[in-house]
């Protein structure tokens, strides 16, 4: 006998918000005789067992692809005709799927979905807002009678199976982070179908610990400004530049004016999160096998906006002075590490500096540079170096370029650092200005953040590997230039079960843009062979990233 609803939730690295998700639907589902499925975008040990504690079946994505994709992997999974998805973050309210399950039986063949009221929740940390805005988060309060409605918000959003066949799948294309099931819904309602609001079929959406903090608030906003700019403009809706300016211009009035002093700042960074996507457009989505293991940007940064950043790194390194000398006593007091530097050193290069700045060190560090060869790339290079300079018995291996220029005491904070947050591949951050592809490797805008993880690091212009790793990692492939292999080591610690970061509190410069003086295309091209038949981190999983507390992790 089929299910009365399958219950759809996708989630990804949030056991505790599933736990709590689970808690409350899983009893609904047993009465009602429904179904639960747990969709895992990246799978996680700790996703699993929350899953199977609480009956619901696990279904495991072998790598993120997006919230739709992990949508439609669960109608795939699904057995019933009533699809009720929800997400990982919410806590239903009591008769929540009944009264789904009712309306679906009563509704007429014009209704292709329903929705029903999400209350935004936020616990450990009190949340004030002046009664003027919504709250940052996801909400829906359409009254206490059913009626239609204009959207169905994920959060809380059941389809029908006959939809689904007559409008097609969500579009996995979609992966902008905003706006992932509105344009199902558009097509949804170009078929003549509605939505239905469902008064009892309330659940809240919740913010709990750190998440709930106004910090955290703040940055999720500035991240959800950038996603719903970029898929404003995908469906040619994107306002100009001048008049995010001017929106960010009001919610910094409204924040004095109504001495709005929680909301009135979350407010202000989604503006700005829309301004900065504005001013720097993320890059369209990748295509598998094409250019999805490529930043998709230059990462080239001169003129006007190369002035603007360079200012913001001279206030973010004065904001960031207490955080430096406190990592700087805590690096004084560790133990001295054997360093093994290898480095490419052409004429007139900025190595020499950049190594009087290593030997400056506490460290014992170890410095093998090598000329480039004529007719060999430069990181096979780097290969030849490391074969005439195996580490030994050193603690880490460090591969630099020699175009950048390194900030002063790095060696003692980049290696102290890494180490408290249990790093086994690890890269210092990009300084604002610096040229740089991938987004995720600049430094954090927050001058307190020392360390984030990351799912992959660079292979240049900085890459430090601890000794434990490099049993797996050495010998280095045979490639020219090197690219595809950082995306490939992010598979490799994700199945070693390595932590992977970039360190904040070093901030370097690199004078280079990437491919300056090579070819790009054929360095892609290489890559394409490389990873044909090897697994690595997708653009949308490498850009993925979190502050980690350095104190914690000693």
């Amino acid at each position: 006998m089929a299910p009365t609803a399958s219950i759809i939730v996708p989630t990804q690295d949030r056991p505790e918000y599933l736990e709590v998700a689970l808690r409350s639907i899983t009893p609904q589902a047993t009465v009602a005789g429904a179904e639960v499925i747990v969709v895992d975008d990246g799978p996680s040990a700790a996703t699993r067992a929350v899953a199977e504690r609480h009956g619901a079946r696990y279904v495991a994505r072998t790598a993120p692809h997006g919230l739709n994709a992990a949508r439609n992997a669960g109608v795939d999974a699904a057995a019933s005709e009533l699809l009720v998805f929800a997400d990982d973050d919410v806590d239903v309210h009591p008769g929540w799927l009944d009264a789904l399950i009712t309306a679906h039986a009563v509704a007429g063949d014009d209704v292709g979905a329903f929705t029903g009221p999400i209350t935004p929740r936020f616990e450990d940390h009190r949340f004030h807002t002046c009664g003027r805005e919504g709250p940052p988060v996801t909400f829906l309060d359409l009254g206490r009678d059913d009626t239609d409605a204009d959207h169905a918000w994920g959060a809380n959003m059941t389809v029908r199976r006959a939809t689904v066949e007559r409008i097609g799948r969500f579009d996995e294309a979609l992966n902008f982070g905003a706006g992932d099931e509105q344009e199902w819904q558009d097509r949804l309602r170009a078929a003549g179908l509605r939505i239905r609001y469902v008064a009892a079929a309330g659940l809240d959406h919740r913010r709990a610990g750190d998440d709930a903090r106004l910090r955290s608030l703040v940055r999720s906003a500035f991240r959800r400004g950038r996603s719903t700019r970029r898929w404003d403009a995908w469906r040619g809706a994107a306002p100009t530049a001048a008049t995010e300016l001017r929106t960010l211009a009001g919610c910094l009035w409204h924040t004095v004016r109504r001495a709005c002093w929680m909301n009135g700042p979350v407010m202000a960074a989604h503006s700005l999160g829309r301004l900065r996507e504005a001013l720097d457009p993320q890059p369209p989505p990748a295509r598998p096998g094409v250019d999805d293991f490529l930043a998709g940007r230059s990462g080239h940064v001169a003129g006007r906006r190369a002035t603007v950043l360079r200012a913001a790194d001279v206030v973010l390194d004065l904001a960031a002075t207490p955080t430096r000398h406190r990592l700087d006593r805590a690096a004084a007091a560790g133990p001295r590490r054997r360093v093994h530097v290898v480095a490419i050193d052409r004429p007139g290069s900025a190595l020499g500096a950049a190594l009087d700045e290593l030997r400056r060190s506490r460290h014992d560090v170890r410095v093998h540079p090598g000329p480039l060869r004529q007719g060999v790339g430069k990181f096979a290079r780097v290969a030849e170096l490391l074969a005439e300079h195996p580490p030994g018995d050193a603690d880490w291996l460090v591969v630099l370029d020699d175009d950048v220029v390194l900030p002063s005491g790095f060696l003692d904070r980049f290696v102290a650092c890494a180490e408290a947050a249990d790093l086994r591949l690890a890269q210092p951050a990009h300084r604002l200005h610096s040229h740089a592809a991938w987004p995720v490797t600049r430094r954090a805008v927050d001058p307190r953040s020392a360390v984030r993880e990351t799912r992959f690091v660079e292979i240049g212009p900085i890459t430090a590997f601890r000794a434990d790793t490099l049993g797996v990692l050495l010998p280095f492939p045979e490639l020219r230039m090197g690219w595809g292999l950082d995306v490939h080591w992010g598979a490799v610690a994700r199945e070693h079960r390595w932590r992977v970061g970039v360190v904040d509190a070093t901030p370097i410069l690199h004078l280079a843009p990437v491919a300056a003086d090579y070819d790009r295309e054929g360095a892609a091209g290489e890559a394409r062979a490389f990873l044909a038949d090897r697994p690595y981190v997708t653009r949308g999983e490498a850009g993925w990233s979190r502050p980690l507390e350095v104190e914690r992790s000693r």
